[in-house]
């Protein structure tokens, strides 16, 4: 027996962590927390490139815990985020993280949503979500400003500080996070793990690899020789601040089109006060392009090599059109916020930084709807993970938990 015990002590001595996961966004360093909240002793690394948690998607976005309402009855989206918008809201409240929650409208300005409007309330009530009806003078009692034919008021939806999240559950995982990693090389083998080398020269070896890359998940995926039958098209969402943040007291959205996954330019009254106009959707032109100026040539050759993306473009060319057309023009970015609140003018909008979102799209031109999470050889891959993944991210975390830690106990 003690030269068995002396054995696993000397394979265990071999790796530099059991779990080891690449990104140190909200859901990689969720991820960590989970795991180690799961088995205490699970020894975890994070490798981020970044000299910081949090710098692309979900330090970027406008700071709303989504209730849910939105998506598909039993999708992971569905589930995940009316479960994480209460957790969120507790795990706020447990480390004084600033948060409200504050409700939002749902507002149909023209008679051809109001179906669409009503849909909404049903898929709210089916997700367990407690959805109020309005008419046009109780919306102007709720936000005196804006204008509509009928809106739903969803009280469950609040806002947050998420790079404090991001900070936070990487503090509480215990974890090893190295900033300023950025992963150019992985060797796996599944009998024995997984050698990843960072562009430093550094080597770290893990038991299992979790791959929370967000923007780069895709190629990080093939760097571990797995295919994800998926390619990320970057979109760039455009933000304004509004000048007068007294003309909404709240969290004012339209009425989305579910033919596509983005919600439509809305207002955010975040944490701070402040109150965010937007985003549009525009194509970027690399994964972190924040603006027009910003073209890598190898990022965006590949996805315009991807036939998903010419497939997106040949069904979605009018829509893309619009949202291009508010990019370069301010006045149809303000006419497009006029449909909600008719006092906006051009001069009240502020630029404000941009985020891009990291959309999976399959071969055929499929916008992936809902999370994707996939697994390799002693690897878990998450593909797809854009809004509400923040929102979601504690219970993403701890099912990409309990799958690593399944590959752990197997290897």
């Amino acid at each position: 027996m003690h030269y068995r015990s002396r054995e696993v002590v000397q394979v265990r001595s071999a790796y530099d962590c059991d779990v080891l996961v690449i990104g140190g966004g909200i859901v990689g360093l969720s991820t960590a927390y989970a795991v180690t909240r799961a088995a205490p002793g699970t020894r975890v690394t994070v490798l981020e490139k970044e000299q910081g948690p949090a710098r692309h998607q979900t330090g970027r976005n406008s700071g709303v815990i989504h209730s849910g309402v939105y998506y598909r009855p039993g999708s992971l989206k569905a589930r995940y985020a009316v479960r994480g918008a209460a957790e969120m809201v507790k795990f706020c409240a447990e480390y004084d993280i600033p948060h409200a929650v504050t409700g939002k409208l749902i507002v149909a300005t023209e008679k051809a949503e109001l179906p669409r409007l009503h849909a909404l309330v049903q898929r709210g009530r089916e997700n367990g979500i407690p959805v109020r009806e309005l008419g046009p003078a109780q919306i102007i009692e709720a936000e005196p400003e804006v204008r509509g034919l009928a809106a739903i008021h969803v009280g469950t939806t609040g806002v947050c500080d998420y790079g404090a999240v991001a900070r936070q559950l990487g503090e509480a995982s215990g974890a090893d996070i190295r900033y300023g990693a950025e992963v150019v090389r992985i060797d796996r083998r599944p009998d024995l793990g997984t050698a990843v080398r960072t562009a430093d020269g550094t080597i770290v070896r893990g038991r299992v690899l979790v791959n929370c890359a967000g923007l780069h998940c895709d190629e990080t995926a093939r760097l571990a020789g797995d295919d994800p039958e998926m390619r990320i098209v970057p979109f760039r969402g455009e933000y304004f601040t509004l000048a007068r943040p007294e003309l909404v007291r709240g969290l004012v959205y339209p009425v989305p089109d579910p033919a596509f996954p983005f919600l439509g330019v809305h207002l955010t009254r975040g944490i701070d006060g402040s109150v965010h106009v937007g985003p549009n959707a525009v194509p970027a032109l690399a994964r972190e392009g924040y603006g027009w100026g910003v073209v890598r040539p190898r990022e965006l050759a590949a996805t315009l090599s991807w036939p998903g993306s010419w497939r997106i473009a040949r069904r979605h060319w009018r829509y893309g059109a619009g949202e291009l057309r508010r990019s370069v023009s301010k006045a149809a970015f303000t006419e497009a916020v006029r449909r909600l609140l008719p006092a906006v003018t051009p001069d009240d909008l502020l630029p404000a930084a941009a985020g891009v979102r990291a959309q999976a799209v399959l071969r055929d031109g499929t916008l992936v709807d809902d999370f994707l999470i996939k697994e390799g050889p002693r690897t878990v891959h998450v593909l797809n993970a854009p809004s509400p993944a923040a929102t979601a991210s504690l219970p993403i975390g701890r099912e990409v938990a309990r799958r690593a830690l399944a590959a752990l106990a197997a290897s």
